[in-house]
């Protein structure tokens, strides 16, 4: 069989420790695919590609061409289009696929959860008082905040939003996590935060505002996940190995 050629479907600091575990074994090829969106991707361990394929049988396309054995989506469990066309694509192409999707954050004691199955549905719930909202949604979705003016807005994304919004009172911050609980205290308490608009991504990177939310008893619109596509998920780059040397015992990868 030969070595097993993967492409990894990235954008996330799990696909990042996945790729890198996989480059430090001898049976395997890994691309890591990103989709562009982030201005400054962080340094990747294996080959990158940048951009996405152009749709689902266009991916299936470039499986095929490629000769890759397995698909794997790590993306962001909120890129739902991007997840929806790898298992199509994998379908089409017959190749093998897993999604790598760290869990959901839980409520515990103390959280002022109130759950919304959209940033819009979320920026209605405010209500038609002012508030000071922490939206910590990515630049993408920031937008959805023009439907509501009357709101205080902090924006925090990673790379500046696209274009200027019209919103008379927003305040606009560059970041990337991992960010700690203490500073993002400071942060809500400079900014009188009273709620904070975030979706369940899970994961620890940026978990500090919702710890730092139950502290200051503020509450917290949290964005459903929509429902994961029909592709064999795990929820730990351990259990992505594991599932792939199950999927391909390391004699077959060898080509014993």
């Amino acid at each position: 069989m030969g070595r097993l050629r993967i492409l990894i479907l990235g954008g996330t600091g799990e696909a990042r420790l996945l790729a890198e575990a996989l480059a430090a074994r001898d049976d395997c090829d890994i691309l890591l695919s990103l989709a562009g969106r982030t201005e400054r991707p962080a340094v990747q361990p294996v080959p990158v590609r940048i951009g996405g394929f152009g749709g689902a049988m266009a991916l299936a396309d470039f499986l095929k061409a490629g000769g890759y054995g397995l698909l794997i989506d790590a993306t962001h469990p909120f890129a739902e289009r991007i997840s929806k066309n790898a298992g199509i694509a994998a379908k089409a192409a017959a190749v093998a696929a897993i999604a790598l999707r760290r869990p959901e954050w839980q409520r515990l004691r103390g959280d002022r959860w109130r759950k919304a199955q959209s940033i819009p549905a979320a920026i209605a719930a405010l209500g038609q008082s002012p508030r000071h909202v922490f939206l910590a949604t990515g630049r993408q979705s920031a937008h959805h905040a023009e439907a509501a003016p009357q709101h205080h807005y902090l924006i925090r994304s990673v790379d500046p939003v696209e274009r200027t919004l019209r919103l008379p009172n927003a305040i606009y911050i560059l970041d990337r996590g991992p960010f700690t609980l203490e500073s993002e205290c400071t942060l809500l308490r400079q900014h009188h935060i009273d709620v904070i608009i975030a979706k369940n991504s899970g994961g620890s990177a940026t978990y500090a505002k919702i710890e730092a939310a139950r502290l200051l008893g503020i509450e917290v619109m949290m964005i459903a996940r929509a429902p994961s596509p029909i592709i064999t998920s795990v929820e730990s780059v351990e259990a992505a190995l594991a599932s792939i040397d199950h999927l391909f015992p390391p004699a077959m990868k060898r080509g014993v």
